[in-house]
């Protein structure tokens, strides 16, 4: 037998090349995000989110509750309301009519959202033409490296309840729309309205994600209306709806409450946010650059105090850049040049011009920034056919999104740590 033979008859070894550990890496450290969702649904305790209230006030026939369990609330008179949109209370309420206002249960249910988000994700993919292994980890990346997978952490707390049920319903709304079942893509963008108002301005998104191929974006005959109107409908049936809600509340269709929540907290338990709505208002162009900075150019940020400045304190609540905490969004860059860049690019100057005059960024979050939550969605379904084309080109491409995912993940899970050790909020 030659050497030749003898290496020719060996079984085959498994080799871990460095593409192989970067795929562990990712899966296991997406894996400890899970363990962590698990751990806090475990932990979880009632009497933290105030949709249980607002639930609760609907299953007894009424708007108002005794009493708030955050800040954001609004006190009218006598009267103190939850004020955020109701479709979440609804989601709730079966679990708040088993157990009552101080059930636990918060974090399995934006578990379970964050699992119709992965499905809709890798779904969305597969439509936009992915072949499977870049479905897997453009999927990888939206739910574990970007703020999706900390709303669904922190689901016992109303602000993150809300985003984790309004992004499975735009995540939702996008799949319908691809599929060009306009009537559920409109009922579904509506529920997501209801959940979190940016929603709305993603409809005319959605509507050139519907458009046939080779179809004008822009056209008058009858099959193009009749779609618009399909779309539309449902739409102005969830508008009409939360102007109803806000007129039995507040007297007026327009009144979402906002005006009344810098008069709920007593003095000695206002903080900043709260000075900001009674001395500067809602919006504000003072606002600006601090938002800027945090959506765009703010770092991973850990802060150090004591003495010597070496103890570590907690992780900045103000949070991270989107672009720093999920570099593989700029991936974008290799976006088609169609009418849905140009729609998709409108859009998101829209919902994100708002948010950055806006009193808060997001406050409170760790290596996130959670209104990016808002066009997010946007960006993606823009990004994702980056990797369809010819299997080298895509293979290419692939190479540095596994790098900028893994370390994404990383950071989310490093940030989980940090909050855990220091004891703060998640």
């Amino acid at each position: 037998m030659t050497v030749t033979d003898a290496a020719a008859g060996r079984a085959p070894r498994f080799a871990l090349d460095r593409w192989s550990a970067v795929a562990l890496a990712a899966f296991g450290l997406a894996a400890a995000l899970v363990l962590a969702l698990v751990y806090r649904a475990l932990s979880e305790h009632g009497g933290a989110n105030s949709y249980a209230l607002l639930a609760d006030a609907f299953l007894h026939g009424r708007f108002d509750s005794p009493t708030c369990f955050d800040s954001d609330c609004a006190r009218l008179g006598a009267k103190v309301y939850v004020i955020f949109p109701p479709v979440p209370a609804l989601v709730a309420a079966p679990l708040i009519a088993l157990f009552g206002a101080d059930a636990t249960g918060f974090v399995v249910i934006t578990g379970l959202a964050g699992a119709v988000t992965a499905w809709c994700w890798w779904s969305i993919a597969g439509r936009l033409g992915l072949g499977r292994e870049a479905q897997t980890w453009t999927m990888l990346a939206f739910v574990f490296g970007t703020p999706a997978a900390y709303v669904a952490l922190r689901g016992d707390g109303v602000w993150f309840f809300a985003q984790a049920i309004a992004l499975a319903l735009v995540s939702l709304a996008m799949l319908a729309a691809l599929d060009r079942r306009l009537l559920l893509a409109g009922a579904l963008i509506g529920l997501a309205f209801l959940s979190r108002q940016m929603a709305l301005f993603l409809a005319p998104f959605l509507f050139v994600l519907s458009r046939p191929k080779g179809a004008k974006l822009i056209a008058f005959d009858r099959a193009t209306i009749l779609d618009a109107l399909k779309l539309g409908a449902p739409i102005l049936a969830a508008i009409a709806a939360y102007c109803l809600y806000n007129w039995l509340r507040f007297g007026a269709p327009f009144e979402t409450g906002y005006a009344y929540i810098a008069d709920y907290p007593d003095v000695g338990e206002r903080n900043f946010i709260t000075n900001r709505i009674l001395d500067i208002g809602l919006f504000s162009k003072d606002y600006f650059v601090f938002n800027v900075a945090h959506m765009f150019l703010q770092g991973f940020h850990m802060e150090f105090g004591g003495k010597y400045m070496t103890e570590l304190v907690r992780m900045d609540p103000m949070g991270t850049s989107i672009l720093a905490a999920s570099p593989f969004i700029l991936y974008a860059f290799y976006a088609r040049a169609d009418a849905r860049l140009l729609v998709g690019l409108l859009v998101m100057g829209v919902v994100c011009g708002i948010t950055l005059f806006y009193h808060s960024n997001g406050f409170s979050q760790h290596n996130v920034q959670r209104y990016a939550l808002d066009w997010l969605p946007v960006l993606y379904v823009l990004m994702l056919p980056a990797f369809t084309g010819e299997p080298e080109k895509v293979a290419e491409r692939l190479k540095a999104f596994k790098l900028l995912t893994t370390y994404a993940i990383g950071l989310n899970v490093a940030a989980f740590a940090i909050v855990a050790v220091t004891k703060g909020a998640i």
